[in-house]
C-alpha cells in the first residue's frame, strides 16, 4: 500500500460538479492499493497515517499527529501510485490491486481511520475526480507499506 500525505488547511473532491468529500485542517491522503495488500496492511497504514507527527507544536516543530491536532482526513483512492515508469514512456500498473480488492481495502482503510477517531471524507472509487487542496508548509510525505521509500 502506498500513500501520499499532504498537510492541508482545506481540501475537497468533486465528481461531476458535485462535492463528494471536503475537510478543513488535516490530511489529504492519496491511497494506492497493491496486489499483495491485506487487512493487516490496511491496519498498519491507517495507524501510521493517524500517528505520523507532521503537524507543528507550539515551538514550530513537527511533533503533533493528526490525532493530536484533531484534524480530518480526505482519503482518495489512486491506483496510479503503483505506476512504474522506469525505462518506459507509458507506466505499467501491474503491481496495483485489481479493482474489487482495491475498493474493499480502500474502504477498510477509511473505516480504520474512523475507528481511531478521525473524521474521514472520501472521493468516489474509480470515478474521474477533481481534487483541490491547500498544502500547508508545504508538507508532503510518502509512505509505502513495503518500505521501498
Amino acid at each position: 500500500m502506498r500513500a501520499v500525505l499532504q498537510r492541508v488547511s482545506r481540501a475537497k473532491v468533486t465528481v461531476d460538479g458535485r462535492v463528494t468529500g471536503e475537510i478543513g485542517p488535516g490530511l489529504m491522503i492519496l491511497l494506492g492499493v497493491g496486489k499483495k495488500d491485506t487487512s493487516a496492511t490496511v491496519a498498519r497504514m491507517a495507524e501510521r497515517c493517524a500517528n505520523l507527527r507532521i503537524f507543528e507544536d507550539d515551538q514550530g516543530k513537527m511533533n503533533r499527529s493528526l490525532l493530536d491536532v484533531k484534524g480530518a482526513a480526505l482519503a482518495v483512492s489512486q491506483f496510479t501510485l503503483y505506476g512504474d515508469a522506469r525505462g518506459q514512456r507509458r507506466p505499467s500498473f501491474m503491481a496495483a490491486a485489481p479493482p474489487d480488492l482495491a475498493k474493499a481495502l480502500y474502504e477498510e482503510f477509511c473505516e480504520e481511520l474512523r475507528k481511531l477517531g478521525i473524521s474521514v471524507a472520501t472521493g468516489i472509487f474509480q470515478a474521474m475526480m477533481s481534487v483541490e487542496l491547500v498544502n500547508e508548509g508545504p508538507v508532503t510525505i510518502l509512505l509505502d507499506s513495503d518500505n521501498t521509500f
